[in-house]
C-alpha cells in the first residue's frame, strides 16, 4: 500500500517494571473507582500500585464531569450549541444531496465554511495525501467535550490546553473496496510524547490540539493520516432526531441509574437522539464486566454503524434537513466537493459486511494512584498490519473481548486473509490484479436521468479517466467491457463500481475508442445492480431508445 504500510507502533510502555518511574503528572481525571484490581485485554495479566502524582488540577473542573448525577447530567447536555458529529455520517449525506443537484454554491459556500473552521495550518501539514484519490487512507476521529457552555466558562474557555479527548478512533477508508475499518484506541493508553512525558494519549489534545494528536495518534498506529474530524457524543443526538432515530441490538441490559440514567433491556431496539447519544457515554454500565471504557468504544462503533444504516435507506426528504443539521455540528479539513466525491464511492455499502471494527489490545495497570493502559505492542503491531491490508483487525473471535456484552458492528474476525476483498469478478480464475487507471466510456441504458454522469463521477474519483453518452437503446443489465488488452482496467471499473459479474471482451458492438466501456442498465438501482449475470450480453438490447437520456441531456 507505499506510505500507508504499517509500520511498528510506537511503545507504548514497554514493561511492567519502567512503567512507574517513567510517568510524568498526569493531567486531572476523575476518578476511576470502580477499579478492582488488574485487569487484561487480551488475556494476561498486570499489576503495579504507587503514590498518587501531584498534577496541577483544577478545583473547579469536576463539576463539568462525567461523574455528576443522572438529572443535571442530562439537563445540561440538552443545552447545547456547537457541537461536532461525526463526519463519517456527514460524508453520506452532504454527497447525496450534491449528487441529488439540491446543493447551490451559497449554499456549499455556507457548508464548508462552517465544517473547516477550526482547522489551522498546522494539521493540514500534519495530514499526509494520498498519492492517488482511490488510495486506502486513514483518518482520525476524536471525541471531544468542547460545547458551548464550558467553552464559555471561565474554568475551562476555547483554549484546547483544557481539554482531553474522550474517544479516540482510527478509521481505515478504502473507497474500491467500499471498505471502512473502525479502531477504538482506549483514552488511558500510555504512550511516550517526548519532551511532554509519559502520559495518557488523550492528553495530547491538551498539548498542542488537533495537529498534536494526529501526530502522536499517527506515531503511535504506524501509519499515514490523511484526514480529521472532532466529535462531540452529545451532538451526536441531534443527528439521530433528524432521521428519525436508530434501531440498535444490545446482547445485555444497559442499567446506569447514578451516571447515565439509562436503563435499556437486551434485544433490539429503537433509540431517539437522547438515548443513543447517553448509549454512547454509559461506560459505568458495564463496571462488573471490569473496563467500561472497552464496552462503551463497542457502543460507539455500533452506533456508528447504524446511523450510516439508517441515513443510506433515507430518502432526499430526510437528506436535506439532516445535511442542514449537520453543518453546525462538525469540524473537518474535507470541503463539501471532497466529501461527495469520497461519499460516491461508497453507494451500495453493506454496513453489517463492509465495516470491521475492533480496538488496541492493552493490560491495565495502577501505577501512583492512576489506571494506565499499557498497550500489548505485538498484538498491536499484528492489528495495524491486518488492518492496513484490508483485513478485519482480528485473527480469531477470543481476541474480540467486549462481544456478546456490548454492542458491535459489521465484522471483527476474519476466516481467512482473503475475507476482505470484494468479488470483482465471477471469474476470478483468470487471477487479473485490477487497475485503476486508463480512459472508460459510460453509457446510459437506462430510463432514468444522470446515471452514466453519477457513475462517470465514481470512477473518476478512482483515477480513471471518464466520458458519458447514452446507450443506443435501453439494457436489462449493466456490463462492463474492455477492448484490446483492458481486462485489469475493466476488472477495476468493475470493483469501483461494486459490480460482482465478469468484464466481458468487447466483440465490436460497442465503442473502441476507449480502454473500458460501462453500459448502465436496468438492474442498476441506487448505486448497484440487482442483478449483474453478464454472462450471454451481446450489447444488443431492446428496440426502444433511451429517450429520457437523449431528452434532459443528463447521462
Amino acid at each position: 500500500m507505499g506510505k500507508h504500510s504499517a509500520k511498528a507502533p510506537q511503545q507504548a510502555g514497554a514493561s511492567e517494571g519502567d512503567v512507574r518511574p517513567q510517568v510524568q503528572a498526569p493531567l486531572p481525571d476523575v476518578p476511576r473507582g470502580h477499579h478492582a484490581g488488574a485487569r487484561t485485554h487480551h488475556g494476561t495479566a498486570a499489576a503495579g500500585v504507587g503514590a498518587a502524582p501531584q498534577g496541577a488540577g483544577n478545583p473547579n473542573a469536576p463539576r463539568y464531569s462525567r461523574a455528576k448525577g443522572a438529572g443535571e447530567y442530562i439537563e445540561k447536555r440538552q443545552r447545547r450549541g456547537r457541537h461536532h458529529v461525526l463526519r463519517a455520517v456527514l460524508v453520506t449525506l452532504v454527497a447525496l444531496v450534491v449528487a441529488g443537484g439540491a446543493a447551490v454554491a451559497a449554499y456549499v459556500h455556507h457548508i464548508n465554511t462552517t465544517i473547516t473552521a477550526g482547522v489551522d495550518d498546522k494539521l493540514r501539514d500534519t495530514l499526509v495525501e494520498t498519492k492517488d484519490p482511490g488510495d486506502p487512507f486513514y483518518m482520525l476521529l476524536l471525541g471531544i467535550d468542547k460545547d458551548e457552555e464550558r467553552a464559555e466558562s471561565k474554568d475551562y474557555g476555547e483554549d484546547y490546553s483544557a481539554y482531553r479527548t474522550d474517544t479516540i478512533i482510527l478509521a481505515r477508508v478504502d473507497p474500491r473496496d467500499k471498505k471502512v475499518t473502525l479502531i477504538s484506541i482506549p483514552r488511558d493508553t500510555l504512550v511516550d510524547m517526548g519532551t511532554n512525558g509519559k502520559q495518557k494519549i488523550n492528553a495530547a489534545y491538551s498539548f498542542g490540539g488537533a495537529a498534536y494528536a494526529t501526530k502522536i495518534v499517527s506515531e503511535f498506529a504506524g501509519v499515514d493520516i490523511s484526514h480529521y474530524a472532532e466529535i462531540d457524543m452529545d451532538g451526536f443526538a441531534k443527528v439521530v432526531d433528524a432521521i428519525g432515530g436508530v434501531t440498535v441490538d444490545l446482547p445485555v441490559a444497559v442499567k446506569d441509574p447514578k451516571y447515565t440514567g439509562l436503563d435499556l433491556p437486551a434485544g433490539k431496539q429503537k433509540l431517539d437522539g437522547k438515548t443513543a447519544a447517553l448509549l454512547g457515554r454509559a461506560r459505568h454500565a458495564y463496571d462488573s464486566y471490569g473496563g467500561g471504557d472497552f464496552y462503551r468504544a463497542a457502543n460507539q462503533r455500533m452506533l456508528i454503524g447504524a446511523v450510516i444504516t439508517k441515513v443510506m435507506k433515507g430518502g432526499a426528504s430526510t437528506i436535506v434537513p439532516t445535511v442542514t443539521t449537520l453543518s453546525g455540528y462538525v469540524t473537518t479539513d474535507m470541503d463539501v466537493t471532497s466529501i461527495a466525491s469520497l461519499a460516491s464511492s461508497f453507494k451500495g455499502i453493506d454496513v453489517e459486511k463492509d465495516v470491521y471494527s475492533g480496538q488496541c489490545p492493552t493490560i491495565s495497570k495502577y501505577v501512583d494512584s492512576t489506571w494506565y493502559e499499557i498497550c500489548d505492542t505485538t498484538a498491536w503491531k499484528k492489528i495495524m498490519d491486518r488492518v492496513d491490508k484490508g483485513l478485519p483487525p482480528y485473527e480469531d473471535a477470543s481476541q474480540d473481548f467486549t462481544a456478546g456484552v456490548a454492542g458491535s458492528v459489521g465484522v471483527s474476525t476474519s476466516t481467512g486473509d482473503n475475507s476482505s476483498s470484494s468479488s470483482a469478478s465471477a471469474n476470478d480464475a483468470a487471477q487479473v490484479s485490477p487497475e485503476y487507471t486508463g480512459t472508460v466510456l459510460v453509457l446510459n441504458g437506462t430510463s432514468t436521468a444522470g446515471v452514466a454522469g453519477n457513475g462517470a463521477s465514481t470512477l473518476t474519483s478512482a483515477g480513471f479517466t471518464a466520458t458519458t453518452n447514452d446507450a443506443p437503446s435501453l439494457q436489462a443489465k449493466t456490463t462492463v467491457y474492455y477492448n484490446g488488452d483492458a481486462q485489469a482496467k475493466a476488472a477495476g471499473v468493475a470493483k469501483t463500481l461494486g459490480l460482482s459479474a465478469a468484464p466481458v471482451q468487447n466483440d465490436g458492438s460497442w465503442d473502441t475508442s476507449t480502454d473500458v466501456v460501462v453500459v448502465f442498465g436496468a438492474d442498476w438501482i441506487d448505486g448497484s445492480a440487482k442483478s449483474a449475470d453478464a454472462t450471454g450480453s451481446t450489447g444488443t438490447g431492446g428496440a426502444t431508445t433511451a429517450g429520457s437520456n437523449a431528452v434532459t441531456g443528463t447521462n
